[in-house]
């Protein structure tokens, strides 16, 4: 494990770690804003560093910060979007969020990504954890993805309550733009109507509960369908959780960038694996597993397949 002296950056962001845990709260203000720019300057610019061979200590740092970071993300959008909302025409002042730049330069990268690894022009999107002020879908649709429907996710009422009134100003987007309030680990038959699923930075604070929410999308995602995922990469790590694309199972990785500038997250793009197919056993064609779910994967067993012996399947009676 690495001392955590041993690195001026990570002495850095311990330092202001210590200084953001004893503000009293975290909506913006003087203090809460330079001390969050200071954070994310120091922690810009490329670095080699590897958090997960971080000693003990400073991994509870880290985590203890992302949280810090997803809270202080959560209340500034919740700050702009209502001083957005006394707007008569809301979507036309949306540079005023001082990160909105930043938001325009991501939306690009990942509509660029998306259209060097897909061949088809996506219809319909679901983007998981949009909050109260839905940038990448507004961007995405107003910008580059202009006929595409949005399904915008979010566990939070008052956020999407927020997002929603905003877009309800523009008679023309809000038909192609949606929020539903829920937990997406409850959505699952819906999951399969979606060309493309954006799972934003700040849905699953740590990377097990990032896991799981990869799993289900994996487990309830049509066949063929995209995932668009933020991560990580460096330093940026002490701001974001990490998503390692070896642990998207279910899931073929197309491509992992790892921005130099401005934009912190990096962006990682999957497909959704097929079904596997299997070949009839001795013509009485392949055997499958029953499910109760219409939507649910049912897949092929084939006893002559080792890969298969692995495998857990749980039956209901």
């Amino acid at each position: 494990m690495v001392c955590p002296n041993s690195n001026p950056v990570v002495q850095k962001v311990c330092e202001l770690y210590d200084q953001i845990s004893r503000l009293e709260n975290l909506s913006p203000s003087k203090d809460v804003n330079m001390l969050f720019t200071e954070l994310v300057h120091t922690c810009m610019p490329p670095n080699p560093i590897d958090v997960s061979k971080l000693c003990q200590k400073i991994q509870e740092i880290r985590s203890h910060l992302i949280k810090l970071c997803g809270e202080a993300e959560g209340l500034l959008e919740s700050h702009f979007s209502q001083i957005l909302g006394s707007y008569e025409k809301p979507l036309n002042h949306l540079d005023i969020f001082p990160y909105f730049d930043n938001y325009i330069k991501l939306s690009l990268l990942e509509f660029n990504i998306l259209t060097k690894n897909t061949t088809k022009i996506p219809n319909k999107i679901a983007f998981v954890g949009s909050g109260p002020l839905p940038f990448t879908s507004l961007v995405l649709a107003t910008k580059h993805l202009t006929t595409a429907y949005f399904h915008n996710y979010d566990i939070d009422a008052r956020a999407n309550s927020m997002a929603a009134a905003l877009v309800a100003t523009d008679p023309v987007l809000s038909e192609r733009m949606t929020f539903h309030t829920a937990d997406i680990m409850d959505v699952t038959c819906a999951l399969k109507d979606y060309d493309v699923v954006f799972l934003a930075a700040l849905v699953g604070m740590d990377k097990e509960d990032k896991v799981k929410v990869v799993d289900h999308l994996a487990k309830y995602m049509a066949p063929g369908a995209t995932l668009m995922l933020r991560s990580a990469h460096g330093a940026r790590a002490f701001l974001y959780p990490v998503l390692d694309p070896r642990d998207l199972r279910g899931f073929e990785v197309l491509s992992v960038y790892h921005p130099t500038d401005e934009v912190i997250n990096s962006v990682i793009i999957a497909r959704k694996l097929p079904l596997p197919s299997v070949q009839p056993l001795d013509g009485f064609g392949s055997y499958v597993l029953p499910s109760k779910c219409a939507c649910a994967e049912i897949h092929a067993f084939n006893p002559l397949n080792k890969m298969n012996l692995i495998e857990e399947f749980a039956l209901e009676e």
